[in-house]
Protein backbone atom coordinates (compact mmCIF):
# COMPACT_ATOMS: atom_id res chain seq x y z
CA UNK A 1 0.00 0.00 0.00
CA UNK A 2 3.20 2.21 -0.56
CA UNK A 3 1.33 4.65 -2.74
CA UNK A 4 -2.44 4.39 -1.43
CA UNK A 5 -3.48 7.53 0.87
CA UNK A 6 -6.36 6.45 2.35
CA UNK A 7 -7.42 2.99 3.09
CA UNK A 8 -11.42 2.71 3.28
CA UNK A 9 -12.71 -0.30 5.59
CA UNK A 10 -16.07 -1.01 4.74
CA UNK A 11 -19.71 -2.80 5.54
CA UNK A 12 -22.29 -3.01 7.48
CA UNK A 13 -22.59 -1.47 10.70
CA UNK A 14 -21.12 -4.01 13.32
CA UNK A 15 -19.01 -5.88 11.13
CA UNK A 16 -15.80 -4.61 12.82
CA UNK A 17 -14.92 -1.56 10.73
CA UNK A 18 -13.56 0.77 13.74
CA UNK A 19 -11.68 -1.69 15.13
CA UNK A 20 -9.54 -2.88 11.84
CA UNK A 21 -9.24 0.78 10.90
CA UNK A 22 -8.16 2.15 14.27
CA UNK A 23 -5.45 -0.83 14.02
CA UNK A 24 -4.42 0.39 10.31
CA UNK A 25 -4.11 3.92 11.23
CA UNK A 26 -1.88 3.10 14.51
CA UNK A 27 0.17 0.49 12.22
CA UNK A 28 0.38 2.79 9.51
CA UNK A 29 0.92 5.88 10.94
CA UNK A 30 -2.55 7.26 8.83
CA UNK A 31 -4.90 9.46 10.69
CA UNK A 32 -8.25 7.42 12.02
CA UNK A 33 -11.45 8.64 10.85
CA UNK A 34 -15.28 7.45 11.58
CA UNK A 35 -17.37 8.09 9.07
CA UNK A 36 -20.22 7.84 11.27
CA UNK A 37 -18.69 11.75 12.35
CA UNK A 38 -19.78 12.97 9.44
CA UNK A 39 -23.75 12.76 9.63
CA UNK A 40 -25.29 15.34 10.51
CA UNK A 41 -27.64 15.37 14.05
CA UNK A 42 -30.58 14.62 11.76
CA UNK A 43 -29.61 11.37 9.78
CA UNK A 44 -28.87 10.14 13.21
CA UNK A 45 -31.79 11.12 14.87
CA UNK A 46 -33.45 9.62 12.35
CA UNK A 47 -31.56 6.02 12.55
CA UNK A 48 -31.92 6.33 16.00
CA UNK A 49 -35.56 6.35 16.18
CA UNK A 50 -35.13 2.68 13.69
CA UNK A 51 -35.23 4.50 10.43
CA UNK A 52 -32.65 3.77 7.57
CA UNK A 53 -31.30 6.38 5.60
CA UNK A 54 -32.20 6.41 2.15
CA UNK A 55 -29.31 6.66 -0.47
CA UNK A 56 -30.67 10.42 -1.90
CA UNK A 57 -29.86 11.03 2.89
CA UNK A 58 -26.33 9.38 2.55
CA UNK A 59 -25.32 11.40 -0.64
CA UNK A 60 -24.54 14.62 1.31
CA UNK A 61 -22.86 12.39 3.88
CA UNK A 62 -20.43 11.25 1.40
CA UNK A 63 -20.33 14.54 -0.23
CA UNK A 64 -18.16 15.60 2.87
CA UNK A 65 -16.24 12.70 3.78
CA UNK A 66 -14.89 13.32 -0.07
CA UNK A 67 -14.46 16.66 0.76
CA UNK A 68 -12.64 15.96 3.91
CA UNK A 69 -10.64 13.23 2.50
CA UNK A 70 -8.90 15.19 -0.06
CA UNK A 71 -7.91 17.74 2.12
CA UNK A 72 -6.20 15.39 4.38
CA UNK A 73 -4.44 14.04 1.72
CA UNK A 74 -3.69 17.60 -0.09
CA UNK A 75 -1.94 18.22 3.81
CA UNK A 76 0.22 15.00 3.13
CA UNK A 77 -1.84 12.62 5.40
CA UNK A 78 -2.58 9.34 5.20
CA UNK A 79 -6.05 8.20 6.41
CA UNK A 80 -7.74 5.16 7.45
CA UNK A 81 -11.46 4.95 7.08
CA UNK A 82 -14.03 3.18 8.50
CA UNK A 83 -16.72 3.75 6.30
CA UNK A 84 -20.21 1.74 5.57
CA UNK A 85 -19.73 1.75 1.90
CA UNK A 86 -22.95 -0.01 1.32
CA UNK A 87 -23.85 1.25 -1.69
CA UNK A 88 -21.44 1.20 -4.87
CA UNK A 89 -22.61 4.89 -5.98
CA UNK A 90 -21.16 5.73 -2.98
CA UNK A 91 -17.86 4.15 -3.20
CA UNK A 92 -17.57 5.30 -6.56
CA UNK A 93 -18.31 9.00 -4.95
CA UNK A 94 -14.72 8.26 -3.31
CA UNK A 95 -13.42 6.89 -6.09
CA UNK A 96 -13.75 10.14 -8.20
CA UNK A 97 -12.11 11.82 -6.00
CA UNK A 98 -8.70 10.93 -8.12
CA UNK A 99 -7.42 9.76 -4.62
CA UNK A 100 -4.94 6.90 -4.09
CA UNK A 101 -7.33 4.72 -2.16
CA UNK A 102 -8.15 1.18 -1.06
CA UNK A 103 -11.28 -0.74 0.10
CA UNK A 104 -10.67 -3.35 2.80
CA UNK A 105 -14.75 -5.31 3.27
CA UNK A 106 -15.71 -6.45 5.73
CA UNK A 107 -17.64 -9.77 4.90
CA UNK A 108 -19.59 -10.99 7.48
CA UNK A 109 -22.84 -12.92 8.02
CA UNK A 110 -25.64 -11.80 10.42
CA UNK A 111 -25.97 -13.79 13.13
CA UNK A 112 -22.12 -12.83 14.18
CA UNK A 113 -22.37 -9.09 13.52
CA UNK A 114 -25.87 -8.80 15.49
CA UNK A 115 -24.07 -10.28 18.40
CA UNK A 116 -21.83 -7.55 18.18
CA UNK A 117 -24.54 -4.92 17.95
CA UNK A 118 -25.86 -6.24 20.68
CA UNK A 119 -22.95 -6.03 22.77
CA UNK A 120 -22.13 -2.70 22.40
CA UNK A 121 -23.44 0.33 24.09
CA UNK A 122 -24.05 4.32 23.31
CA UNK A 123 -24.19 3.70 19.56
CA UNK A 124 -26.99 5.40 18.19
CA UNK A 125 -27.55 2.68 15.57
CA UNK A 126 -30.18 0.33 16.72
CA UNK A 127 -30.17 -3.39 16.21
CA UNK A 128 -33.21 -3.08 14.74
CA UNK A 129 -31.59 -1.68 11.42
CA UNK A 130 -28.67 -4.67 10.85
CA UNK A 131 -31.47 -5.86 8.47
CA UNK A 132 -31.68 -2.88 6.53
CA UNK A 133 -27.88 -2.56 6.25
CA UNK A 134 -27.56 -6.07 4.86
CA UNK A 135 -30.54 -5.40 2.42
CA UNK A 136 -28.85 -2.17 1.13
CA UNK A 137 -25.28 -3.66 1.01
CA UNK A 138 -24.52 -3.87 -3.12
CA UNK A 139 -21.19 -6.38 -2.23
CA UNK A 140 -18.21 -5.14 -3.78
CA UNK A 141 -18.13 -7.84 -6.19
CA UNK A 142 -15.46 -7.27 -9.52
CA UNK A 143 -14.78 -3.33 -8.53
CA UNK A 144 -11.57 -2.07 -8.75
CA UNK A 145 -9.36 -1.56 -5.04
CA UNK A 146 -11.27 -3.90 -3.02
CA UNK A 147 -9.79 -6.86 -0.63
CA UNK A 148 -12.71 -9.00 1.17
CA UNK A 149 -11.81 -9.58 4.96
CA UNK A 150 -14.11 -12.37 6.71
CA UNK A 151 -15.37 -10.54 9.56
CA UNK A 152 -15.35 -13.12 12.22
CA UNK A 153 -10.84 -12.85 12.03
CA UNK A 154 -11.27 -9.19 12.61
CA UNK A 155 -12.14 -8.74 16.71
CA UNK A 156 -10.16 -11.79 17.82
CA UNK A 157 -6.60 -10.48 15.97
CA UNK A 158 -7.27 -7.07 17.03
CA UNK A 159 -9.16 -6.90 20.93
CA UNK A 160 -7.13 -6.41 23.42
Amino acid sequence: MSDVRVAVVMGVSGSGKTTLAQALATYWSATFLDADDFHSAEAKAHMASGKPLTDAMRVPWVQRIAADLQRRVAAGERVALAFSGLRRAHRDMLRATGLPLRFLYLQGDAALVSARMRARTGHYMPLSLLESQFAALEEPVDEPGVATVISEVVAPVFQT
